[in-house]
């Protein structure tokens, strides 16, 4: 059974290999992180567990029972009740309710353990796939979202309210 862990220095070499595995994957629905993020992975990682440690952040792991990252589920910019949820899964597991279920977790444990009421996204109108799992964990849309936002895409702002229960 997968479990969704915070993120660790020790992830590192599992994370690495995960955005590299998927990398041609990801690209097609999303900005290509390109090639700098990899040559300069370890120093990104770093400053990645500083603003996770520094609570700006919280960043996750979805790993197998082998330690293998299937998912990175994240909640950025935390403030004031808020934070923008990012996430990405494995291509090996998509299409499979891994991402749906997934964000579902995190929205039930994040007004406990991050103080959260509202979780925001954006995804690009092209990404059927992320507004489903966005749909399914009881999102709502909520706007256009900046092209800029999304890699120069347009697409839809959505929002879940955490103080409210979602249809799961």
């Amino acid at each position: 059974m997968p479990e969704l862990m915070r993120l660790h220095a020790r992830h590192a070499p599992a994370v690495l290999a995960f955005e590299l595995a998927n990398r041609a994957y990801f690209a097609a629905s999303v900005t290509d992180r390109g090639d700098d993020y990899f040559a300069h992975f370890a120093d990104r990682f770093a400053a990645s567990l500083a603003v996770h440690e520094a609570g700006t952040d919280a960043l996750h792991v979805l790993v197998d029972a082998d330690g293998a990252v299937l998912g990175r589920f994240n909640l950025i910019d935390i403030a004031d009740g808020t934070a923008t949820l990012g996430y990405r899964v494995a291509e090996r597991v998509a299409g499979r309710g891994v991402a749906t279920a997934t964000v579902r977790e995190l929205c039930r444990i994040a007004p406990s353990r991050y103080g959260l009421r509202t979780v925001r996204a954006a995804t690009s109108h092209d990404n059927a796939a992320s507004r489903a799992v966005l749909l399914r964990a009881g999102f709502v849309a909520d706007g256009p979202a900046d092209p800029a936002e999304i890699g120069g895409r347009s697409g839809t702002r959505y929002r879940r309210d955490l103080t409210e229960p979602a249809d799961d």
